[in-house]
């Protein structure tokens, strides 16, 4: 999902709308009950991913981005699954963390909601790290810049953390 495409869905409910029942009727975003089981294994494997990004190598920053944005996709896999969705679709699951995720909201009470609703960064980080992520699996580069590295796990960290909180509510 190219800028564009992103900051449409963030400023139109309805054609957030439109694209979850898409999803739904092409089969690759289901509505299903919460399984706190499988819930509980999205967030092991984002925090198994997390902690393999130390071992790899800064010669590997490529996969250290995969990993970086597999770690940040599981987690979005659990949110959906807790709002009651199951997903086979980067793109479908990103619709349903704007959903139910992303608010327009006042400053104030961004404030005091802030640990408990994703904010606009952390859509955007989302969908961010899933082009970085594609980059570094389809392209033919295999050096990337560690500082954007560094910066990408370190918001790959907060959003997972961020969702876990989330979720514990």
């Amino acid at each position: 999902m190219n800028d564009k495409e992103l900051a449409m869905l963030l400023s139109d409910k309805g054609l957030v709308e439109k694209r979850i029942e898409s999803y739904i009727q092409k089969k690759v975003l289901f509505l299903r009950q919460k399984d706190k089981r499988e819930i509980d294994g999205h967030i092991s494997k984002a925090m198994h991913n997390l902690e393999f990004i130390p071992e790899i190598s800064e010669k590997f920053g490529d996969w250290k981005l995969v990993v970086c944005y597999y770690a940040s996709y599981h987690m979005a896999l659990a949110l959906a699954l807790d709002r009651g969705y199951s997903s086979k679709s980067h793109d479908a699951t990103l619709c349903v963390l704007i959903r139910h995720y992303f608010k327009i909201i006042s400053a104030d009470e961004i404030k005091m909601l802030n640990e408990v609703w994703l904010d606009n960064e952390d859509v955007l980080f989302y969908a961010q790290s899933k082009n970085e992520r594609e980059k570094a699996s389809y392209s033919t580069r295999i050096l990337f810049d560690n500082a954007n590295i560094e910066d990408i796990k370190l918001k790959t960290i907060l959003f997972v953390n961020k969702a876990r909180e989330i979720l514990k509510s």
